[in-house]
Formats: structure tokens, C-alpha cells, sequence
């Protein structure tokens, strides 16, 4: 059996993971007869109020978030080794561009958190295959950028512009469907970076990017 790792950012899509993007991707890489294990950074957040859509002025660990969506099965990213898994996924939501990294702030000039650029950079390294889902994919540009990856994040032209300026290359998708760039072994998909998306078309782009991440491992 397989065996891949998630990396939440939080839980919600405002301050963390996207939850139908997160459960979805754990839901498919089963379906794929993949084993899951999950991760997270252990670092305080700023927390969002979703039902009034700003800040709610508190501030909570992104690793007892995580736990909301992993169901309490989720571990500190440091504990994350690279050798006990075949493959790597990142699910979207503000988080991954907030909390893994300050993209959100700095565009293509982010700072990614340590520990994820760690991960990152090691399963490439060894040749494992990485997942990104929805705004995710700027993770791997910034800390990949310079291996020329091709990524997606479907067809907002403004985060596709910045992305260039890491060196990684992007093609558009739609909701649906995902895009593989197979020398680089990344395997990624827009999720909400269509904001009016429907759950299934998510679903479908994210079922395909975790079967093609388990066949690739």
C-alpha cells in the first residue's frame, strides 16, 4: 500500500485548508488504495471569523486546527520524514498562502515556512511525486521555480503572472481536471481558485490528482 502525506495549513478556507478540497483529497487517495497520514506545522495563526468573512482579532495553533479536519490524527510537520512515504499533497485554502508561506503578501518574493520547504524540497530530490491543489501550487513555484515545473492554478491571469517570476511555468485548467508535469513528477489542480465551482467538479479535478499521485509512487 501506498503511503502519502497531506499537509494541512488549518481548517477553513479563509485561515487554513480549504475543507471540501482537504476531505476530498483524503476521500480519493483511500479510493486510490492509498494510506494517508497527516501533517501540519505547529505554529500559531491568526484566526478568521467565516461567517462574517474578516478577522476575528484571536489567534490559534494551526496544528490543533488541523486536528479538526485529520479528526485528531495529525502530526507536527517536523516529524515528517521523507523516507517513510512514497508521495506528498497539499491541499488549497488561504492557509497555504498565509500560514505555509506569505504569498499572499509577497507574491513570487515569499518566505516559505522551513519545515514545508523542507518537505518539499527533499521528495523532489528523491524523486517522489507532489500533489498541489488550488492556490497550494505557489508553494512548489517558490521553492521549485528554478527546476522550471509546470503547475497550475487554473486561470486567475494576476497569481499566473507572479508565478512566472519564480521560474515555474503555468498553464491554465479547468476546475475539472489537473496537470502533470511528469519530469518533475507534480501533479496539481485548481479546486477554488474558481470561486464559483461546484463541490463535484472540485472533486472530479482532485480525484483525478490523487490517483495520478498514487500510480505515480
Amino acid at each position: 500500500m501506498k503511503k502519502i502525506a497531506v499537509v494541512l495549513s488549518g481548517c477553513g478556507y479563509l485561515d487554513g485548508s480549504e475543507i471540501t478540497e482537504a476531505v476530498s483529497l483524503l476521500i480519493a487517495l483511500n479510493q486510490a488504495g492509498a494510506e494517508v497520514s497527516c501533517f501540519a506545522p505547529d505554529i500559531e495563526i491568526p484566526a478568521m471569523d467565516h461567517l462574517a468573512g474578516q478577522a476575528s482579532g484571536d489567534k490559534r495553533r494551526l496544528l490543533v486546527e488541523a486536528a479538526r479536519i485529520a479528526r485528531g490524527q495529525v502530526q507536527a510537520l517536523d516529524k515528517l520524514q521523507t523516507k517513510d512515504f512514497d508521495a506528498i499533497a497539499f491541499p488549497g485554502g488561504y492557509g497555504a498562502a498565509k500560514n505555509l508561506c506569505n504569498w499572499a503578501e509577497k507574491g513570487a518574493k515569499c518566505d516559505v515556512n522551513p519545515e514545508v520547504k523542507r518537505v518539499i524540497t527533499e521528495f523532489h530530490a528523491a524523486s517522489k511525486p507532489i500533489g498541489a491543489i488550488c492556490i497550494a501550487p505557489v508553494l512548489l513555484a517558490r521553492v521549485l521555480g528554478d527546476k522550471k515545473i509546470t503547475i497550475t492554478i487554473g486561470d486567475d491571469k494576476e497569481t499566473a503572472a507572479e508565478i512566472q517570476k519564480t521560474g515555474a511555468v503555468h498553464e491554465e485548467c479547468p476546475v475539472d481536471d489537473y496537470i502533470t508535469d511528469r519530469e518533475g513528477k507534480i501533479v496539481t489542480t485548481p479546486a477554488y481558485m474558481y470561486d464559483d465551482a461546484k463541490p463535484n467538479e472540485v472533486f472530479k479535478g482532485i480525484f483525478g490528482l490523487a490517483h495520478e499521485l498514487v500510480e505515480w509512487a
